[in-house]
């Protein structure tokens, strides 16, 4: 089983005091039941529609916030759990994309949390979440062409060995590490902060984890908390 234990920089800590995250590793089976996905994206979407979980929306006003402290402009780039609620919202539904994807998505706007998913083989020693100090490649498409940006200096990314796998701490993820449902090694992150209750973190988390089971019986996964109370 590969062992995943992202790092956070104390830089970062010292940004966000009682940020913690959920880190949730898979070695992946076969993938027997796609619907399981679909299913779960689609009663994630009523919820929102429904007003989302009563402190929902003040942990991603507080996401929104520390965004702010590093520079980043919330309103025109957005966190991920922020991005795909509005989008809810305005149409009603999300399109699928992938089965493993539609699932962390569901689960990100369904408890209003940030969720990435990261094919774990494509990365170069471990995930790390820092302060950029610009230099930092990352791998992106511009106009269909494959191409790198750097971000800015003092940008929260997170990053391993080569450069950054995903920019504004969980605002658009590189095309290296991006995840779909024929990864072998699958690691996904759920990231909160403290208006969102430790309680409802477990519970995003064990219902990524029984999604996935129910859609890859005999997959292995493993999961820690990272940050306070780990």
């Amino acid at each position: 089983m590969l062992s995943v234990l992202p790092l956070i920089d104390p830089s970062v800590a010292e940004l966000a005091p009682g940020f913690r995250a959920l880190s949730i590793v898979v070695e992946a089976a076969p993938l027997i039941n796609p619907s399981v996905a679909q299913e779960a994206l689609e009663r994630a979407c009523q919820s929102v529609m429904a007003g989302g979980p009563g402190w929902g929306d003040a942990h991603l006003a507080a996401w929104a916030d520390t965004f702010r402290q590093f520079g980043a402009k919330p309103q025109r780039t957005p966190c991920s759990a922020e991005a795909l609620r509005k989008r809810v919202l305005r149409d009603g539904n999300l399109p699928s994309l992938d089965p493993v994807v539609d699932l962390y998505n569901a689960i990100s706007i369904e408890y209003a949390i940030p969720v990435g998913g990261e094919n774990i083989a494509a990365y170069t020693g471990v995930p790390r979440l820092v302060i950029a100090d610009g230099s930092e490649p990352f791998d992106t498409m511009k106009e269909g062409v494959p191409a790198y940006e750097y971000p800015d200096a003092g940008e929260v990314v997170w990053r391993d060995e080569k450069g950054v796998t995903c920019r504004r701490w969980n605002w658009r993820q590189g095309v290296r590490t991006r995840l779909s449902a024929d990864a072998s090694h699958m690691w996904f992150i759920l990231e909160s902060l403290p208006a969102m209750p430790l309680e409802a973190l477990t519970e995003a988390g064990d219902k990524l984890i029984e999604g996935l089971q129910l859609m890859m019986p005999g997959a292995r996964i493993e999961s820690a908390l990272v940050g306070p109370g780990a």
